[in-house]
Parts: C-alpha cells; sequence; structure tokens
C-alpha cells in the first residue's frame, strides 16, 4: 500500500483537546465561585491523606476547606476525612487510574463547592497517568517521601513538569533512607525552575510553616486574576 493510501489519526490529540476545553471550564466555573482547587498526587504510600489532614488542620479554619478522594475503589481515604471532621467526598474511578476534567466537573457539581474557598483533589496514587491529564486545577502539587528515593525526577519526568510544588514527606525517616536533597532539587528544576520545593513531615510538622506560607500566597493570588 502507498503513503497516499494510509490514513493517519491522532486520537490523543482529539482526546486531549477536549480534556482541555472541559479543564478551562472547571476553572472558570470555580473562579466564579470563589473556589481554590488544588490537584494533589503522589505513589500510593507517600502520605497524601495523611498530609492534607495535617495542612488542612494546621491552617485552622482560615480557609472553608472540602477534599474529594480519588481511588479506583474503596472510600477509606474519604472515611478518614469524615472522622477528622473534614467535609469529603468519594471518587471512584470505574478503573481509571487519574482523574480527567470530565470526572472532576461532574465531581465538583455533585459536591457542590459552592462554599468552599480550597478544594483539595486528592488523585489516583500513581506518578505516570496523573500527570498527562489536566483536571482543571488551579494548581498541581507532588507529593513525594523520602523512603522513594531522590531519582524520581528522573524516572518520571512529566510530573516533575507539570506541578507548581513538590512536598517531600517524611523526613522524619531520613537516617532510615538515603535521600540527597540537594541532587532531588536540582533534577527537579532541571525539569521546571519555577517549581517549588518543601521538605516535610506530615508527623511532626516539620516544614509546614514554608508549605503553607506559600500555598496561602497561591490562594490569595487566586482572587486577584
Amino acid at each position: 500500500m502507498s503513503e497516499n493510501n494510509v490514513r493517519v489519526i491522532d486520537v490523543n490529540v482529539g482526546i486531549f483537546e477536549e480534556n482541555d476545553r472541559i479543564a478551562a471550564e472547571v476553572r472558570a466555573q470555580n473562579k466564579a465561585n470563589g473556589t481554590f482547587m488544588v490537584n494533589v498526587m503522589a505513589s500510593p504510600g507517600a502520605g497524601k491523606t495523611t498530609t492534607l489532614l495535617r495542612t488542612i488542620k494546621e491552617l485552622g479554619g482560615e480557609y472553608n476547606i472540602g477534599v474529594m478522594e480519588a481511588d479506583i475503589e474503596a472510600t477509606v481515604d474519604a472515611e478518614k476525612m469524615a472522622e477528622a471532621g473534614v467535609r469529603s467526598m468519594q471518587i471512584h474511578t470505574g478503573g481509571e487510574c487519574c482523574m480527567d476534567a470530565a470526572m472532576t466537573q461532574a465531581a465538583i457539581n455533585e459536591f457542590d463547592t459552592e462554599d468552599l474557598d480550597i478544594v483539595f483533589l486528592e488523585n489516583v496514587g500513581n506518578l505516570v497517568c496523573t500527570a498527562e491529564q489536566d483536571t482543571g486545577a488551579n494548581i498541581n502539587i507532588e507529593i513525594l517521601s523520602v523512603p522513594e528515593g531522590d531519582d524520581k525526577p528522573l524516572k518520571y519526568p512529566l510530573m516533575f513538569t507539570v506541578t507548581q510544588a513538590v512536598l517531600v514527606n517524611k523526613t522524619d525517616t531520613r537516617k532510615f533512607f538515603a535521600f540527597d536533597d540537594e541532587a532531588f532539587v536540582e533534577r527537579v528544576h532541571a525539569l521546571n525552575p519555577l517549581s517549588e520545593v518543601f521538605f516535610v513531615s506530615a508527623k511532626t510538622g516539620e516544614g509546614f510553616d514554608a508549605w503553607l506560607s506559600w500555598l496561602r500566597r497561591q490562594v490569595e493570588l487566586s482572587k486577584a486574576l
């Protein structure tokens, strides 16, 4: 068959264009409601839920906050949030490895976020497909744990390209694991010079002052736009 008889259809382009369109709708909807959305990505076990619980507690009622928990199955994380008194909603992705903009739009409509200042979307746990989909969030953050190692920006570059901040969690375990802080920051900034890197412990509270100050600035800046 000659080249002239071969028809090539780039399906991914169409899919991502539609996702980007819906993501823009999500951002406009959240802007109209005065809601700031944070897409939280991480590997399973990095400490997403624990970090969010501490973040919400440390903010001390400054904002009305809700959490949308995305998982393939189960309601464990949403139950933890509810037990802590945090308004939460469980999202089952039907086997999909991440949230996309259409799922997020349906979720925020169901969650009724109009009275919320901040909504955290705790995405499905992985470092691959979650980085590929724009959910319509104001910012993307990635939580990495010290036990995972400092080489993750080399192995999963897209994740560190699309995030505005990286939280290196479980710094209280440093004595058990080799983690080169300087090399990690250099690797992150080689991919994304503007990304902020915070070394934190959701267990002890180490590093949370800097992380929360940055988050507050992002929320307030979004109001001025």
